[in-house]
């Protein structure tokens, strides 16, 4: 039986203790693990453009190799109790509380968000770890008594076994806490897989969970490209998938995984509206917009890409987002003055940009040009500064494809119900806003909107950890959202049991259908 580990004394080491250009190994049974593929990926400093480390990619016999030390550990963690699993997760909550600034550094290198963003992202991760350390709590069961004479029925939740989470680059300490807190609260060892992009903070989450006492095992991190992601797909020892990403991926992760028997919940892509009626208070509108469709570059899935201006708002909304645009600082995500960094790659920088070159193709204002920000054109770095479409259609491709970047686009639409058919007739369904002072319309808008988390004057509705996060329709494929109660439900399954102790001597044979009276 593997044994829970007690916590070590001496902390993960800092990211400014590491040497600079340090290849990112694997994680497998609690030690860093060598790659032996002989393929490795590049990852960037997206404020230079240099080339800052690599990265080993995974075979197909690495991924086995950590599947099976997570199998291995599973009999042991599963059999660990409820109340020693909540304490392990409460040393890892102040392990992550206690390192933020190290892990904010991590991804301010890698992804290129600014300090105060990537501060937010960890926070954001440490609400779901104190949510998982509820797991007494969390997997408490059903009971009723006397279902028949003697007869008693109560409902177990039990882990799956070995499962894994492929995780996207815009958030990659939080997402991963997302999937890892409850899976392993609920007695599941996990296989995580990040991007390849930005690797480096899956290594040292996994530094401080053995440190909080996760036996060896437990959590397993092996990186890489599709050669990975196939083979923990195709598994058989492999349970369950968590996966967010791009809608196509998305796709492909449900119906292969589903294929070869896995639960599998994968989140995609979003084109997230944000209604504003002539009622709003435009200053208050102005700035939601600006702040969610602008944040870390862009790169969120529940952004808001899309501003749809109802009625005669539309011009004084307009002029007030353009009118804060020029005081956005862009720069290096490790100065203190930049509001907003670079993306994350230069290919991912040149296709956002080419959004903006079709909209004005295509006939949408360009009201704001990012393309012609100083960084774009003169630094080295994938900068790209702000940019702002007016009268943008539902035919244009800026419109019909989520840009993940720093666009925002205005589509013009005169009445309500044009603004909720809007919203609704999109293919994506992952989030959605109204601004608006009236009530009513307010609660019809929460009543008729297609998506899985809704904004009443609050631009980015991410659920808090005891509720659940996912969309609808493209964005969502599975039938559970992920982390809060759902999360739960999804790496754990149901088993009933049926009890009954007779007295001595009062059995029979009995061949009729079983009755409960």
């Amino acid at each position: 039986m593997t044994q829970v580990a007690e916590p070590k004394s001496a902390g993960a080491p800092s990211p400014r203790e590491k040497a600079v250009g340090e290849r990112v190994r694997h994680w497998i049974g609690g030690r860093r693990v060598e790659g032996t593929s002989g393929r490795r990926g590049p990852v960037y400093d997206p404020a230079t453009g240099t080339l800052a480390r690599e990265v080993d990619y995974a075979s197909a016999e690495e991924v086995d190799a950590a599947v099976a030390a997570a199998r291995a550990a599973f009999p042991g963690w599963r059999s660990t109790s409820l109340s020693r699993r909540a304490e392990i997760l409460f040393r890892m909550r102040n392990l992550v509380e206690k390192h933020r600034p190290d892990i904010a550094a991590i991804l301010t290198a890698e992804h290129g968000k600014v300090t105060s963003d990537a501060l937010g992202e960890v926070a954001r991760g440490l609400e779901n770890l104190e949510f998982a350390t509820g797991v007494p709590h969390l997997l408490k069961g059903g009971y009723s008594e006397q279902v028949s004479t003697g007869v008693d029925v109560y409902q177990l939740r039990q882990p799956l076994g070995v499962v894994a989470g492929i995780t996207p680059f815009n958030f990659p300490a939080m997402v991963p806490m997302w999937m890892f807190a409850n899976a392993i609260a609920c007695g599941n060892t996990f296989l995580l897989k990040p991007s390849e992009k930005d690797p480096s903070a899956s290594v040292y989450l996994a530094e401080l969970l053995r440190e909080a006492g996760v036996p060896d095992g437990v959590f397993n991190v092996v990186h890489g490209d599709k050669v990975a992601v196939d083979r923990i797909l195709e598994h058989p020892d492999i349970r369950a998938v968590s996966f967010v990403g791009s809608t196509p991926i998305a796709r492909y992760i449900y119906e292969t995984g589903t294929k070869h028997g896995k639960r599998v919940q994968a989140l995609g892509g979003a084109k997230n509206h944000m209604v504003v009626l002539p009622d709003a208070d435009i200053d208050m509108a102005a700035d939601a917009a600006v702040s969610a469709a602008y944040g870390s570059a862009g790169e969120r899935c529940m952004a808001i890409s899309v501003v749809v201006a109802v009625g005669d708002v539309a011009d004084p909304l307009v002029d007030a987002i353009k009118q804060r645009l020029p005081k956005i600082q862009v720069g290096a995500g490790s100065d203190s003055a930049s509001e907003m960094g670079p993306l994350v790659t230069r290919e991912h920088r040149d296709r956002v940009a080419s959004y903006v070159a079709k909209g004005a193709e295509q006939g949408a204002t360009v009201v704001a040009d990012g393309r012609e920000h100083p960084l774009a054109k003169e630094s080295d770095g994938f900068y790209l500064g702000v940019s702002l479409l007016d009268n943008v259609t539902p035919e244009m491709d800026s419109y019909r494809n989520e840009i993940f970047g720093p666009v925002l686009e205005v589509v013009r639409v005169p009445t309500y119900d044009e603004a909720v058919r809007l919203v609704n007739e999109n293919p994506y369904g992952n989030g959605t806003a109204i601004f608006t002072r009236d009530g009513g319309a307010a609660r019809q808008f929460q009543f008729e909107a297609e998506a899985g988390m809704v904004g009443i004057n609050v631009p980015i509705p991410v659920p808090v950890a005891y509720y659940s996060f996912g969309g609808w329709k493209n964005s969502l494929f599975g039938d559970l959202h992920m982390y809060g109660p759902e999360g739960i439900q999804f790496y754990t399954r149901a088993k009933v049991v049926t009890s009954r102790w007779p007295d001595p001597g009062t059995s029979q044979v009995d061949l009729g259908f079983p009755r409960t009276r």
